[in-house]
């Protein structure tokens, strides 16, 4: 492996590449959250992804016990509705009683977890899709902070400014660590974020062909053929922006939008997640569900394993910032 790098977020975290996965729902279970620590990474299991307790719990042993002692963190993302997020404070309980010290936190209100963690000696990176609600955060104590810009597969909120605009703007309004996520899929990217001043990257959407990621070879081998022109955000109607692969969903979504719905239950069953988990990742179906995904999925080429991806990015971007240093005269 290119040897590491060292930035504010790879001594907070206590990694070797300025690399974090986010949290993908469905997806970041165990493997792939291993894969990522191993590598030299950061990931955090999801435990919404899971259908019990006794799952997460599991997922949590299993982690453990792949990443050989090595430090992995947990997702909790609070919801807009109250009652979405009865278990957020217990599923905390259950990775500190086992170890876990490291969380990305995201959505509204997060005052209280970050005070909750911080108090159980837990560091914080919270994700936010606007600089306004990522200094709210930072004045609530989260250790670092994930910046994800309007390319960001997934959830990017009502934000309509590009990955790198909010870096430049993020350089002088932060005093903890930030890392810049959406549309980060090639190490000369990773160099620019560096170049800037940041910290690193959050990438999600290129990881998708990985071997440890747990979904079926047709869905991966659909992803190999997407370019940059492949995702849609849908749901700007209802203020829960969704940028997913173009499919057959999607289109229906997009017509029942332009048709003038206002309402969730306009959509019916086609924005269950479920429906994503149940046919795409586990049956192969892309044209069924929202599937959640960004432009970088351009810059996969193979199914390959997680630890070859990481290498490449980061030997590309050890290459550009050496390219970079070349151009100032001494």
């Amino acid at each position: 492996m290119t040897s590491p790098m060292h930035t504010r977020i790879t001594q907070l975290l206590g990694i070797d590449y300025p690399i974090l996965g986010g949290g993908l729902m469905w997806l970041s279970d165990a493997p792939y959250v291993a894969a990522l620590v191993n590598a030299g990474c950061m990931g955090y299991i999801t435990p919404r992804s899971f259908a019990s307790d006794a799952g997460f719990s599991q997922a949590l042993q299993q982690c453990a016990e792949l990443t050989q002692g090595k430090p992995f963190g947990v997702n909790l993302t609070l919801s807009s509705r109250p009652e979405a997020n009865a278990d957020i404070f217990r599923w905390m309980e259950m990775a500190l009683s086992q170890g876990v010290r490291h969380f990305e936190t995201a959505g509204y209100a997060p005052t209280p977890l970050i005070a909750a963690l911080h108090d159980a000696g837990a560091i914080v990176v919270h994700k936010a899709s606007s600089i306004r609600h990522a200094l709210s955060a930072e004045r609530a104590g989260a250790d670092a902070i994930a910046l994800v810009g309007m390319e960001e597969g997934g959830h990017p909120g009502t934000n309509e400014l590009p990955t790198m605009l909010m870096g430049a703007l993020a350089l002088d309004r932060f005093e903890v660590p930030v890392v810049l996520g959406g549309g980060i899929g090639r190490g000369r990217q990773i160099a620019a974020v560096l170049a800037q001043g940041l910290d690193g990257v959050l990438i999600g959407s290129r990881f998708l062909v990985c071997d440890e990621i747990q979904t079926h070879r047709a869905y991966k081998e659909h992803l190999l053929d997407c370019d940059e022109n492949s995702t849609v955000r849908l749901l700007q109607s209802l203020g829960n922006t969704w940028r997913v692969l173009r499919n057959d969903t999607a289109r229906q979504i997009e017509a029942i939008e332009r048709a003038g719905a206002r309402d969730h239950a306009d959509f019916g069953e086609l924005i269950r997640g479920s429906t994503a988990r149940d046919h795409a990742y586990a049956l192969g179906d892309w044209q069924r569900g929202m599937l959640s995904l960004g432009p970088s999925i351009a810059f996969a080429h193979r199914i390959e394993p997680l630890r070859d991806i990481v290498r490449e990015l980061m030997d590309e971007a050890h290459a550009s910032l050496t390219r970079t240093a070349s151009l100032v005269s001494p």
